[in-house]
């Protein structure tokens, strides 16, 4: 027998879902995956998300988010999903050797940041190293931070943390930025942003947080050390749909492309949170697009229920 509604993916977005669609009564089946919680759980504290004045930490905050949807009747696999298909009905979702099949499916498996590789960068994730500088830029008030990247996105989280910083710091491994020109225009007119062309970071050092970085640049082979209190990474995201790749539609960035939010071009198939979403990147809006989707598969289920009993009156 088929499940009703199964979601793919565990962090802010899946589990709202599977909140929503728990408390209609669902009984949604949650592949939460073996890295279950999304960047959540690479987060220490969360000083945004509603209804937390004095901040949560993000793995407390996601084991909550499960707990409430477990009262409601979501079942959860800690197992990643292996392979699906969207081509048949009802729809067929693999973990490992199991096969799950669901009249709808949720995918909320969200994205995850291109980090520089570093082995001092793991160190300090969530001590000094950040990949989202909406979110943690409040906590570098009077600091000095460096920004790695020379993206739109690279420029926007520079001016953005000029708001707090006392001192900010482009690092770009190449000569020109490839951000827009008008990007490029406000970063670099800005009095708190400095830039340091051609180079790299080579290490992240620090005792219990960052305290400096080790930089190299790339044309004369200097190496220098530089204090500093906070990094920045912003070099991209990479969505986690390879699993979708001829499944359904991807921009050129890898993205599931969807109408009206949460919809994808499959009914029956709905998409929640940084899977799709480029642009935000927050736990509260993945968590408003994961009611969204659940609400959108609950209206579907009910014209799905509704198409099954005409067609039984008409054969009667």
């Amino acid at each position: 027998m088929a499940e009703k509604i199964i979601i793919i993916g565990s962090g802010p977005a899946g589990l709202s879902a599977a909140i929503y669609a728990g408390r209609d009564g669902f009984q949604p089946l949650v592949i939460s995956g073996y890295a279950k919680g999304g960047q959540l759980e690479l987060t220490t504290t969360v000083e945004n998300f509603p209804g937390f004045p004095d901040g949560i930490q993000g793995p407390e905050l996601i084991e909550l988010m499960r707990r409430q949807a477990e009262k409601f009747g979501a079942r959860f696999i800690d197992k990643d999903v292996t392979a699906v298909d969207l081509k048949s009905r009802p729809f067929k979702i693999t973990v490992e050797n199991e096969v799950y099949e669901a009249d709808v499916v949720i995918i909320a498996t969200g994205a995850n940041a291109r980090w520089l590789g570093l082995e001092s960068e793991q160190k300090f994730i969530g001590k000094g190293v950040s990949s989202c500088a909406t979110c943690d830029a409040p906590f570098f008030k009077g600091k000095k931070v460096i920004v790695v990247g020379g993206g739109d996105t690279a420029m926007e989280d520079a001016i953005y943390l000029t708001n707090f910083a006392e001192k900010v710091t482009i690092v770009h491994r190449r000569d020109a930025f490839r951000a827009s020109k008008i990007m490029q225009e406000r970063a670099l007119s800005n009095p708190k942003i400095d830039v340091i062309w051609n180079s790299v970071v080579q290490e992240i050092k620090g005792d219990k947080r960052v305290t400096s970085v080790v930089l190299k640049n790339v044309v004369t082979g200097e190496v220098k050390e530089m204090p500093i209190d906070g990094v920045f990474v912003a070099i991209g995201y990479a969505p986690n749909t390879k699993l979708f790749q001829g499944q359904l539609p991807l921009d050129e960035q890898g993205y599931i492309i969807t109408h009206d939010e949460v919809k994808t071009d499959i009914p029956g198939v709905f998409v929640a949170g940084d899977v799709a979403d480029k642009v935000y990147r927050q736990a509260s809006t993945a968590a408003a697009s994961g009611v969204k989707a659940a609400l959108e598969a609950r209206a579907y289920l009910g014209e799905l229920d509704y198409s099954k009993q005409k067609a039984g009156q008409s054969s009667q």
